[in-house]
């Protein structure tokens, strides 16, 4: 049970935490620009905000 012990000093669990998000980080980073296709796939998801809407077909002034 040292091991458990060696989890609750601050000293060795931040190295540790920065080590794991860092190759979450890295991990991501790959996924997203590892695959051209992919890449241009997502790099197409920015402007999903900026398009309009679809027009409805009636028109509300004849409400």
């Amino acid at each position: 049970m040292d091991w458990l012990n060696w989890f609750s000093r601050p000293e060795n669990t931040k190295p540790l935490a920065l080590l794991i998000f860092f190759v979450t980080f890295v991990g991501i980073v790959l996924y997203v620009y590892g695959s051209k296709k992919r890449s241009k796939r997502l790099e197409s998801y920015k402007d999903i905000p900026f398009q309009d809407d679809a027009p409805d077909n009636k028109d509300l002034s004849d409400e």
